[in-house]
């Protein structure tokens, strides 16, 4: 089986925390950790064989523990946000932690990366992979239901990573996983990443208040800052004097992906002539947020001392819209008790033809 497992860190308590690392054979590894079911590596080959890092992210087990940006990290049970911290499922109130001004961001703050998770690999027919489980009993986070949670990553043959997400509950709750890893193509040591070319296949996005919730609105890309149908670097319109840039400090929003809820297809892409990498991105899932960095702090120490700051990196965060559940008109991420929750997303890489 093409992958290793190392001793990493300890948990406050002593636990001790592992790193797997995955290998496909073809130059391409990544790497993954029990400590939060977090994407930690992926070594891909630039355009001259260099084998270059694209994911931003810490040294050691004892960073993740904090891990503030969310580096690589599985969001859930919601990602992204909800209003006022609170929803109303079968005529009952759930209130969340207000952890973002009046809002919850990311189910935080007690975090599901946070955590130690139970690991197994194994060797498929699509190739290797790590499978990560969690039980979250009822009432963590403040969401119903006892959940069993499944992280998957596959590392393929052709350059893909595949992301699988499964979640059952004995309630009705929420379920929208994402992953928040920070993407530079150029590697994540390189600096400045707006440069970058980036193709989204979305014809609207979700219009968003002052404080980042939608306001339901779909608003069409053509003919504003929003529109990635065609190719272009992230910096061509990420200055240009648009209200929802402004309020957002930048690219910080959901777009609605044309292809069918369900259908796993090419949604984005995006490219870094200095190195040559390209990475395309394919989900079933309605949404995208892309976020370029706005709020990374400045200083931010990285692997091997690499500094780290906003504008240095971007996220492509699959999901369901934020805010969905207190908004009946989009994707509902209900997840009733005894279904499955099953969603998938792949990044793969290839060098710019």
């Amino acid at each position: 089986m093409a992958y290793k497992k190392e001793l990493w860190g300890k948990m406050p308590d002593g636990r001790h925390i592992f790193l797997y690392t995955l290998d496909n054979g073809n130059g391409v590894t990544a790497s993954f950790t029990d400590l939060g079911a977090v994407w930690v590596t992926m070594i891909v080959p630039d355009k001259t064989g260099k084998k270059t890092d694209v994911i931003m992210g810490y040294d050691s087990a004892e960073e993740y523990l904090l891990n503030i940006p969310h580096f690589g990290a599985p969001i859930g049970r919601n990602a992204n946000r909800i209003a006022n911290a609170r929803f109303t499922l079968n005529g009952k109130e759930f209130q969340l932690a207000a952890n973002s001004g009046t809002n919850n961001l990311h189910s935080g703050p007690d975090l599901y990366h946070t955590r130690l998770w139970e690991a197994e690999a194994e060797e498929t027919d699509q190739g290797t992979r790590i499978s990560f489980t969690l039980e979250s009993p009822d009432g963590d986070q403040g969401y119903p239901g006892n959940a069993a949670i499944t992280v998957a990553y596959t590392l393929a043959p052709d350059n893909s990573l595949m992301l699988s997400y499964h979640m059952v509950s004995d309630q009705d709750t929420i379920a929208n996983f994402t992953n928040h890893s920070y993407f530079n193509l150029a590697g994540h040591d390189d600096g400045y990443a707006m440069n970058h070319r980036v193709w989204i296949d979305a014809d609207t996005y979700t219009r968003a208040d002052e404080k980042s919730i939608p306001t339901g609105e779909l608003v069409p890309v053509k003919g504003t800052p929003m529109d990635f149908t065609v190719m272009k670097p992230i910096e061509q319109n990420l200055n240009d004097d648009y209200k929802d840039l402004v309020l957002g400090n930048g690219y910080d929003h959901n777009w609605v992906l044309n292809h069918p809820q369900g259908e796993v297809s090419l949604c984005a892409a995006a490219e870094a002539e200095k190195s040559g990498i390209r990475m395309e991105v394919y989900t079933d899932l309605p949404g995208m947020q892309f976020y370029t960095a706005n709020f990374l702090k400045d200083g931010t120490i990285g692997k091997h001392g690499a500094v780290y700051a906003k504008r240095y990196c971007y996220c492509f965060e699959t999901q369901y819209y934020p805010n969905a559940v207190n908004t009946p008109e989009f994707p509902s991420p209900v997840l009733k008790a005894g279904e499955e929750y099953k969603t998938v997303t792949v990044y793969k890489f290839s060098n710019i033809e």
